[in-house]
C-alpha cells in the first residue's frame, strides 16, 4: 500500500509540480467523503431491513433486487422536491443551517485512522480535534430552529441544544479515561496501546482492548453517543407525536436531505470512534496468522457495522424517553459516574496494580 501511494505521489509531482500537494489532498478528501455518502444511503436501508426482521416483516423489497435500490430512489425523490422557504424565515441562516450540521460530521473524519498509517491527518491532538469539531454541529440545529421563525422548530432546537450539550460532557469525560490509559491524544496511538498487555501476549486481543478495563466508560460513551445523535430512545428533538419533526419542520427537498445525511453521518462517526477508543480499531479479535492477513480496514468496518446495528436494535426495542428523564440521566447519573471513574482510573494507574505500563 505504501509503495503504491509513493508511486502516485512521485508521478503526481512530476506531472502537476507545485499544485500537486493541494490536488492530492482534495483526492484523499473525496476518497473519504464519497464512501461515507454511500454508507449513509445504505445505512438507511440496513436500518429499515433490520427493524423489519425484528418486527417479523420484510422491510423494503420493491425497488431493485431485494430492495437494494431503495436508498437511490429516496435520494432522487428528495433531490426533485422543491425547497420551500417560509416567508418570514431568516433566509441566509435558513440555508446555512443544514450545511453547518453536516460539515462537522464530515470534517471529523480527517483524523480517523482506517488502519495503521492510513489516515488523512495523523495529528497528535486528534482526540481533542474530534471533540472540538463535533461540538460545532449543535449550532446548525439551533440556527435551523431559530431561522425558521416557527414555534415547533424553535422548541426542537431548544431541546436539541440542551440534550447535545448535556451528553457531550459525559462523552468528553469518558474519552479522558481513554487518554489517561493510552497516554496520547493521537487516535493511531490509542489503537496501538490496545495491542499491549497480558491478554494480548496470550493472543486474546479482544480482552486487551479498552472496553474491558473501562467497561462503565464504554457503556456511558455508547449511550451518550446515541443521545448525542438524537437517536431513539433519545429522539425527543423530533418526537413525531409532540413536535412533528423538531428543527426540521420547515425544511423540504435537498435541505431536509442534508439534515438526514448529517444524522446518519454522525451515527457512523460515533460508531467509528467507539470502535477506535474501546474496541481496538483495526486490530483483529485474536492474534492468529489467518486473521492478521485480513486488512485492518475490514476489521474496523466490521466493528463499526456491529455498533451501528446496536443503534438500530435500540430503536426497534425501546420506547421514547420523556424529556425530563433524558436530562436526569445525563446530569444526575452519567456525569457523576464519569467524574468518579476518572478518579478511579487515576488511582489505578498510580497503584502497583497498573495494567497499562
Amino acid at each position: 500500500m505504501n509503495q503504491f501511494i509513493d508511486l502516485i505521489t512521485n508521478q503526481g509531482e512530476q506531472i502537476f509540480g507545485s499544485v500537486w500537494p493541494l490536488l492530492w489532498t482534495l483526492v484523499k478528501i473525496l476518497i473519504i467523503v464519497l464512501p461515507i455518502f454511500g454508507a449513509v444511503a445504505y445505512l438507511t436501508l440496513w436500518e429499515r431491513k433490520l427493524i423489519g426482521w425484528m418486527h417479523i416483516r420484510l422491510g423494503p423489497n420493491r425497488v431493485g433486487p431485494l430492495g437494494l435500490l431503495q436508498p437511490i430512489a429516496d435520494a432522487l425523490k428528495l433531490l426533485m422536491k422543491e425547497i420551500i422557504s417560509p416567508t418570514r424565515a431568516s433566509h441566509t441562516l435558513y440555508i446555512i443551517a443544514p450545511l453547518m450540521v453536516l460539515t462537522p460530521a464530515l470534517a471529523a473524519w480527517a483524523v480517523v485512522p482506517f488502519q495503521a498509517e492510513l489516515v488523512l491527518a495523523d495529528v497528535n491532538a486528534g482526540l481533542l480535534y474530534v471533540m472540538a469539531i463535533t461540538s460545532v454541529g449543535v449550532y446548525g440545529v439551533i440556527l435551523a430552529g431559530w431561522a425558521s421563525n416557527s414555534k415547533y422548530p424553535f422548541l426542537g432546537a431548544m431541546r436539541a441544544s440542551a440534550q447535545m450539550i448535556s451528553y457531550e460532557v459525559a462523552m468528553g469525560l469518558a474519552l479522558v479515561t481513554v487518554l489517561m490509559v493510552a497516554g496520547s491524544l493521537n487516535l493511531s496511538e490509542i489503537v496501538r496501546s490496545q495491542q499491549e498487555g497480558r491478554f494480548a501476549e496470550m493472543g486474546l486481543n479482544f480482552l486487551s482492548w479498552n472496553w474491558l478495563p473501562l467497561l462503565p466508560m464504554f457503556v456511558i460513551y455508547f449511550i451518550s453517543g446515541v443521545a448525542e445523535t438524537n437517536r431513539h430512545p433519545f429522539d425527543v428533538v423530533e418526537g413525531e407525536s409532540e413536535i412533528v419533526a423538531g428543527h426540521m419542520v420547515e425544511y423540504s427537498g435537498m435541505a431536509f436531505a442534508l439534515f438526514f445525511l448529517a444524522e446518519y453521518a454522525n451515527m457512523i462517526l460515533i460508531a467509528a470512534l467507539t470502535s477506535i477508543m474501546f474496541l481496538g480499531g483495526w486490530l483483529p479479535i485474536l492474534d492468529l496468522p489467518i486473521l492478521r492477513d485480513i486488512p485492518g480496514f475490514f476489521w474496523l468496518f466490521a466493528k463499526i457495522f456491529f455498533v451501528l446495528s446496536c443503534f438500530i436494535w435500540l430503536r426497534a426495542s425501546l420506547p421514547r424517553y420523556r424529556y425530563d428523564q433524558i436530562m436526569r440521566l445525563g446530569w444526575k447519573v452519567f456525569i457523576p459516574l464519569t467524574v468518579v471513574w476518572v478518579l478511579v482510573i487515576g488511582a489505578w494507574i498510580l497503584s502497583p496494580w497498573n495494567i497499562w505500563s
